[in-house]
């Protein structure tokens, strides 16, 4: 009797113990099948949606840490749904105003096929006053107005000056230049605003072929150098150089952190770190006709093009008047009294050790 009395126990205890193990295993099974609720598979953006797309819905996804912890938080937090890219911030969703309307759709990740489009509605809010905008700055950091007021007032300036230029010039005038160009000299000047055509030639129009760039460099626009020299035969290429040159402050100073293009176009100014500006651009117009004469030594020895530097000093450095143009290398030659000889007696087409 005990014995059997024993062994009902200890069946009875098996059977309440298995019952303990299968529940648990159930609870397990509930819990691990909890995620399924929630919705089909998180796939994300990219290139893993698409492959997803032709895998079974039961595959596990392993996502980045903190992707996966966003998306825990917006399941314990039922809210709208939200765009969320792996390590992305998002910026705070702008306020729709009623009269604008409907706001465009919002996926979520992962395409069509795992993501139900939604349809944001305008917001309902009783919409702000509208406050007037701030009266526009009069002037800017340069002495010109805002930036509106500023291309007006260029514009309006450009047509101004060309309807008064056409006034000035018959048809006729521009019958002579109308199909040919015939310049007698291409002249190569720093791109700065300050220097213009009209302080070195008052009827510039086809007379000068002008090539402009940062720094009135041979290097970086040799093919419209090369052009006005070998194709319009132009007899004279000067290279003008200027006070205050930007080009000039930057090349010798540190440049690295300016954009790579400039960069490119400041590599080509060959002048010491820490010189001074005005000595800089004396240098570097040196260095250019010194070009020019090792590219176009032919035409010189031919007597068909004479290569010329100069500074226009519109700030006095030099001390010679204010807005001066000065020669200042003529082809090879910088000893000021030199030059003055040699443009006295009509010596333009000899280098400098041509004594």
């Amino acid at each position: 009797m005990n014995k059997t009395w024993q062994i009902r126990s200890r069946h009875a205890a098996a059977v309440i113990l298995g019952g303990s193990l299968l529940a648990a295993m159930v609870q397990a099974e509930e819990k691990a099948a909890a995620p399924a609720e929630h919705g089909k598979p998180i796939v994300l953006p990219g290139k893993q949606a698409a492959s997803a797309a032709a895998e079974s819905p039961s595959k596990t996804i392993v996502l980045p840490g903190k992707l996966a912890a966003s998306m825990a938080a917006a399941r314990a937090k039922p809210k709208e749904p939200e765009i969320l890219q792996p390590e992305v911030k998002q910026a705070a969703a702008p306020q729709v105003k009623a009269p604008l309307g409907p706001s465009p759709e919002v996926h979520a990740p992962g395409g069509a096929a795992h993501a139900a489009k939604r349809t944001l509605k305008p917001h309902r809010a009783k919409p702000k006053p509208v406050l007037p905008k701030p009266a526009e700055s009069s002037h800017d950091e340069h002495g010109h107005g805002s930036e509106v007021q500023q291309v007006r007032a260029a514009v309006t300036t450009i047509l101004h000056d060309n309807t008064d230029y056409m006034a000035h010039h018959s048809a006729t005038y521009f019958k002579t230049f109308a199909d040919k160009q015939t310049p007698r000299a291409t002249v190569v000047t720093c791109s700065d605003s300050r220097v213009q055509s009209e302080v070195m030639d008052k009827g510039a129009v086809n007379d000068l072929f002008m090539v402009r760039d940062i720094g009135n460099q041979l290097a970086t626009a040799e093919g419209s150098v090369e052009y006005g020299v070998r194709h319009l035969h132009t007899p004279l290429l000067i290279f003008v150089g200027h006070a205050a040159c930007g080009a000039i402050k930057a090349a010798s100073a540190d440049y690295s952190k300016l954009e790579p293009a400039i960069r490119k176009e400041l590599a080509t100014i060959n002048i010491p770190q820490g010189i001074d500006p005005t000595d800089g651009a004396l240098l570097n117009v040196n260095n250019q006709v010194e070009s020019a004469i090792l590219k176009f030594s032919g035409e010189v020895e031919q007597g068909h093009l004479a290569i010329l530097g100069a500074f226009y000093d519109f700030r006095n450095d030099l001390h010679q008047g204010a807005g001066k143009l000065i020669i200042t290398n003529l082809n090879g030659e910088t000893e000021p009294a030199r030059i003055r000889e040699l443009m006295k007696q009509g010596q333009y087409f000899k280098y400098s050790f041509m004594r």
